[in-house]
Formats: C-alpha cells, structure tokens, sequence
C-alpha cells in the first residue's frame, strides 16, 4: 500500500511506515495513492461473509502484500474480539447502529485496537521502545489505553482537557497506571491536540521516542473503522439498503473520513450526514465555502468539542479524487437546548441515547425522507455519560461492570498548563 502525504504528495510511504509515523512532515495527513473499488458480484459475496472474515478481506485491499492474509486476519480476529455492530430500530424508516460494545464501551475500540495489534507485529523485529501520544475529548483516551495497555515496548501517553470530559470516561483511562500514562491540560481538546502537533514537529522528540500518535490521523485506526460501515449494510434488511441514510456525529472527523472510504470502495450508501454540536466549523464552510474555526465551545457532547477537525483534509481529498460534488454530503448543527429535547424525544420512543447520537438522530430526523432508511451512529454507551443523562431524563442508569469496576479507583493523571515546552521536558525525560 502506498501513501502520500497531503501537504507533500511527494512524500509517499508504504502502509508500515505511515502507521508508525502517524503523520507526514509538515503535519500532513497520509492518504492512499491508490482507492480500491469492489466489483458488484464480489460485494454480494462479501456481504453474506462473517465480520472478521470480511473486515479483514476489505483492509488487504488496502494494505496488499505488506502483511501475509493469515497474519492479517489473526491481528483483525484480535483486534475485534467483541460484540459487533448491532441495529435496533427507534422509529419505522430510524434505527441506531450502535458500535459502542467493545471493551472501553465506545466505537474507537476497534480502530485502537486493530492499530494496537498492527504496531505489535510491525515492532517485533525492532523491539524499539514506542511512544504514543495522543489527544482524546473523550473516548479516544480510554480505547487507545486499554488497546496498548502492558504492550511490550510500547509507551502511552495521553493529553485531555481538564474538567471536560465525563469523570466516567475519565475513569476508564486514568486509573490504569503501568504503560499508560494520562496528563490533564488546563485548556480545550484544540489545546490538546496541538501539542500533540508540535511534539510530532520537534525533530529531537520524534527520533528519541519513536513518537508515534493513535488518533484517527494515523491511517491504521482510519482503515479499521470502514469495516463496521460494511456490517451495517450487511445487517440491514435488503429492501431498506436501497436508499440508506447514514447520519454521523462528527469531532474529528474521522468516523466520516471511514463511512466515505466505504462508498469510495463500493458500498451503495446513498448519502452521509455530517452531524456536529455548537461546534461547526464544517457545517458553516459547506454552507458558505469560508474555513472559519472559532474558540471551542463546551457542550453535553464533549468527543465532538473541537473546533479544527483533523481529517477534514482527507474528506476534502476523498470528494476531489472521487469527483464527487461536496454539495451532496448533508450537514448540520445541534444546540445543547435541542440536544436534551432529542435525548427527552429518544427516550419517549424508549430508547435511552447519550448526547452524541442523539445529535446525530435529530439531524437525521430532519433530512431524511419518506422512502428513504436512515442509520444514526451510537458512538458511546449511554453510562459514559450518566450524570448528564440522568438530570435530563430523571432517570437512572446502571453502570455497566467495565465502569463500576474502575469508578472507584484514584486517578493518575498528571497536570500540566497547555504549554508545550513543558510537555516537552516530560517526553524527554521518560
């Protein structure tokens, strides 16, 4: 497989390095040279396969010859060792794909930990100490640390926005210690995120470390998350495949980038929502084509609180190889007041919905059409999310054993100013 950089096509790499270079210089995002497409009689085939026989099928298209098809599908039968998609249906023509079953209850388990696994195969040989730095608003944190966690020669370091993320989310990751370490920035997730920049732009860092990120940048994460768009269709009842509506909620754009990669590759989906909270910085550009990213607003929907989503570019690629016209890809924006009335609306159709989804469903509700079939990720567990979900629907929510069994476990987390000259003083002396 080979890759180019964005901001140099010049530079192109092959699928091994681009994992574990995370990104190119000048910060560029890695993209694929070459977009594979799967011929009409080959995707029915594939559609009656199992996911992980599938899932791994649909990454060797990407990757090639660089890992051997059996190594492959034992990194993907690992790597997705969980309960898979599910749909359950909340309206006649509305469902919700839930992918949030995994370990760290949350969709990022499978790209994180089909990542997790290729890095392990790829540093067998070397056995070089790896260092992973990562920013998470949310959910990232807590897949990328128990996806590596007491990985051999594997280094986790991860940044987050104090006080905004939910103390359940935060419990997940922060309370695991060994090869995992968490720092909390006294900012937003922008603030964390361009650190994580600067860092992969310090020469010293990068080759002292072998500094590596697990954000939905690296291509690895990227490639992992377009399986779960195939089981959908795959477990969507035939006569609603025709005109299916797929409503994503959007922070970094990451999730979309893999719903687009999915149709580039053949999947007939018929259209894709770009759902975002307060935060618009792409529902006002596709409205308005001017690139205008504000100061970070906090929202019940803290994964989607970011204001400089970091795959956007290869959104904008994706259309421009494709020649697809970006007038095509619904958008849109939901306020937290319109947020809780959705959670409230969910609730009354008797389905418990966190935040996320929820501005997802209400996005969806309002595009979609009478002989169209709409699907609205659910990204994260509800529990993740108790408190805020429990005030707005004067409910009560169990906690799922994954959580109760950290909820009382002190935190480990460092502190630190947004300040990357001291973030960088801590890198180098670990």
């Amino acid at each position: 497989m080979k890759l180019y950089n964005l901001k140099n096509q010049k530079e192109i790499v092959n699928f091994s390095e681009a994992v574990q270079l995370g990104l190119g210089t000048n910060q560029g995002l890695f993209f694929p040279v070459n977009l594979p497409i799967i011929k009409k009689k080959l995707l029915t085939e594939m559609l009656e396969m199992d996911f992980i026989t599938r899932s791994s099928k649909i990454l060797n298209m990407f990757i090639e010859n660089e890992i051997e098809s059996e190594t492959l599908y034992n990194s993907v039968k690992t790597a997705f060792s969980f309960t898979g998609p599910i749909i359950k249906q909340v309206e006649e023509n509305i469902s919700c794909l839930e992918i949030f079953h995994g370990p760290t209850l949350a969709f990022k388990d499978f790209g994180a930990r089909f990542m997790a696994q290729i890095l392990s195969f790829l540093n067998k040989k070397e056995k070089k100490t790896i260092t992973i730095l990562t920013a998470t608003s949310g959910d990232t944190g807590a897949a990328v640390a128990h996806a590596f966690y007491k990985m051999k020669n594997i280094r986790v370091v991860i940044l987050y926005p104090k006080g905004k993320i939910s103390q359940y989310q935060e419990k997940l990751f922060c309370t695991l210690g060994h090869n995992i370490t968490t720092i909390a920035i006294d900012g937003s997730f922008d603030d964390c995120q361009t650190l994580v920049k600067q860092s992969f732009q310090d020469i010293e860092i990068r080759e002292s470390t072998c500094l590596n990120s697990a954000n939905s940048i690296n291509i690895s994460r990227l490639l992992a998350q377009i399986c779960y768009y195939f089981e959908a269709f795959s477990i969507t009842p035939i006569k609603k495949r025709e005109k299916l509506i797929i409503s994503v909620p959007c922070g970094n754009f990451g999730n979309l980038t893999a719903g687009l990669l999915a149709k580039s590759l053949g999947l007939p989906v018929k259209s894709f929502i770009a759902a975002t909270n307060s935060n618009d910085t792409v529902p006002r550009f596709l409205e308005n084509k001017i690139w205008d990213p504000k100061k970070t607003i906090s929202t019940i929907s803290n994964a989607m609180d970011i204001s400089q989503p970091n795959n956007w570019p290869r959104v904008e690629q994706l259309f421009k190889r494709k020649k697809w016209d970006l007038k095509t890809l619904g958008y849109g924006s939901v306020s937290d007041k319109i947020t809780k009335k959705t959670l409230q609306e969910l609730y009354e159709l008797n389905y418990i919905s966190e935040p996320h989804a929820a501005v997802a469903y209400r996005l969806l509700k309002n595009q979609i059409k009478k002989n169209e079939y709409g699907l609205f990720l659910g990204t994260a567990h509800p529990s993740k999310f108790k408190n805020t979900i429990e005030k707005i629907l004067n409910i009560k929510i169990p906690l799922p054993s994954k959580i109760q069994n950290r909820i009382n476990l002190p935190s480990l987390s460092y502190h630190m100013d947004p300040n990357f000259l001291k973030l960088r003083n801590f890198l180098l002396k670990k």
